[in-house]
């Protein structure tokens, strides 16, 4: 029975941190953007690199 005397106080913090730290995210912007992101990486632009030809790759032995 003295348990809650503990675990009580501690679960009404643990909630108001939760309550906190969500309205704080919020205030930040966290979830102002959620798609955007997910489609980003399909829109890579990124041009392929060009292939060296053989004779460029191989390094001339002194």
């Amino acid at each position: 029975m003295e348990i809650l005397f503990f675990m009580i106080p501690l679960g009404v913090v643990l909630v108001a941190f939760a309550i906190w730290a969500f309205f704080w995210a919020v205030g930040n912007g966290q979830f102002d953007d959620l798609d955007t992101p997910a489609y980003q990486i399909l829109l890579d632009d990124d041009q392929p690199q060009p292939q060296k030809k053989a004779n460029e790759e191989r390094k001339e032995e002194p």
